[in-house]
């Protein structure tokens, strides 16, 4: 969909929270690998230089900046095929080569709907602070919880009240809730990332990740990842 389309006022981004999602329509273009281990095809080569250039919001990181191996993804938290790859494949990436030191996984928000940018924004804000922002120790584990329990609230007839009951097991209470998605500069630099990620390095789709200067584009098994990133170490 053309950039202009994906920007959210405040309005329409509160009233898109609590409708109704339709989740797979907006990324069933994009099929996953297949699943056997074989190299992907990158579509493009990226900048890493400018990739790895701090923007509108803190890194949410896991492992050394030094890593040889530099992996950027940018997810919708709503796309089927993101939680796919984080629920079959991350843990595993996590453990045999972020753990270990041999590559540094970010990231980045790339919501194509109100209730992906919702969602979003509670795994940044601090539930017991929310005009403050957390960390990534609280980041990942949140991305984590919502995916695996994706069909329960992206596809909810009330958004807003199923994403609740997902803060609540955050930590988050009623006002905390309310006071971080009523947070105009946050879903201001949600928007931001998704623009540059479109805009400079060719994100059009999730999951894109951003690998050692080459750009892919949909869902990885550990295999296939694995085999990707032992050709760059």
């Amino acid at each position: 969909m053309p950039l202009s389309e994906m920007t959210m006022t405040k309005r329409q981004f509160l009233a898109g929270v609590a409708a109704t999602a339709i989740v797979a329509p907006l990324i069933s273009a994009f099929p996953a690998f297949a699943q056997q281990a074989e190299m992907p095809q990158s579509d493009g080569d990226v900048d890493m230089a400018a990739v790895l250039k701090p923007g509108a919001l803190p890194e949410m990181a896991l492992g050394p900046e030094d890593a040889k191996v530099q992996i950027v993804e940018y997810m919708s938290m709503t796309c089927p095929h993101c939680a796919h790859f984080h629920n079959t494949t991350f843990d595993e990436i996590k453990k045999k080569y972020v753990d270990s030191g041999k590559v540094r996984f970010i990231i980045r928000e790339f919501p194509f709907d109100p209730r992906a940018a919702a969602a979003f924004m509670l795994a940044r804000c601090n539930p017991q602070k929310p005009e403050e922002l957390g960390s990534a120790l609280q980041y990942f584990p949140m991305v984590s919880m919502l995916f695996k329990q994706q069909e329960t609230w992206a596809a909810a007839q009330d958004g807003r009240a199923a994403l609740m009951q997902m803060a609540k097991m955050a930590g988050y209470t009623q006002q905390s809730f309310e006071a971080c998605l009523t947070n105009q500069k946050l879903l201001d630099d949600v928007n931001s990332v998704r623009e540059r990620g479109a805009k400079d390095f060719g994100v059009n789709s999730t999951p894109t990740f951003l690998i050692n200067g080459k750009r892919y584009s949909g869902d990885m098994t550990v295999e296939t990842m694995s085999a990707l990133i032992d050709s760059f170490l």
